[in-house]
């Protein structure tokens, strides 16, 4: 391989509404606002290959991750996808948490609401420990899982 990948920069998501999104990120996942601004539609337009592209972005730091938030002002037909987990392209990010049902319960006041319960998982990497799916209203989906023993 003539190349090395050095890290992970960023993981982003478009939504629909930075001033809401940034919320859950900051005030219920407890992720850090590290820049918000509008950026060049010439040059957003160039590297997406969106004619007419205007957007504002969010970055937000926590635990292992920076967060990329996009909200786009322009083009005016804007599309919404909406995959379930069995869909290819979908994604989602997964958290580790010391409560899961405290999560959950925190991340429904910011309308990030749970797909099921907590599952308990019997095999695998996660075996022993609950998790949840959520999704937020523009279907971001997040996923705790809780590890025992963890909550101090």
């Amino acid at each position: 391989m003539s190349y090395r990948v050095l890290g992970t920069n960023h993981t982003s998501f478009t939504v629909s509404s930075l001033d809401r999104a940034i919320g859950f990120f900051r005030d219920c996942l407890g992720f850090q606002v590290l820049n918000r601004a509008p950026r060049d539609p010439a040059i957003v337009s160039r590297i997406t290959g969106v004619e007419g592209a205007d957007m504002e972005i969010a970055f937000l730091r926590g635990p292992g991750c920076t967060i990329e938030l996009i909200e786009y002002k322009a083009p005016a037909a804007r599309g919404r996808v909406e995959a379930r987990p069995c869909d290819a392209g979908f994604a989602h990010m997964a958290f580790d948490v010391d409560d899961v049902d405290a999560a959950i319960a925190a991340a429904k006041t910011h309308a990030v609401e749970p797909i099921a319960p907590p599952v308990p998982i019997n095999d695998g990497p996660n075996k022993g420990r609950r998790v949840a799916y959520l999704r937020d209203p523009d279907g971001v989906t997040i996923e705790f899982i809780e590890i025992p023993g963890a909550k101090q």
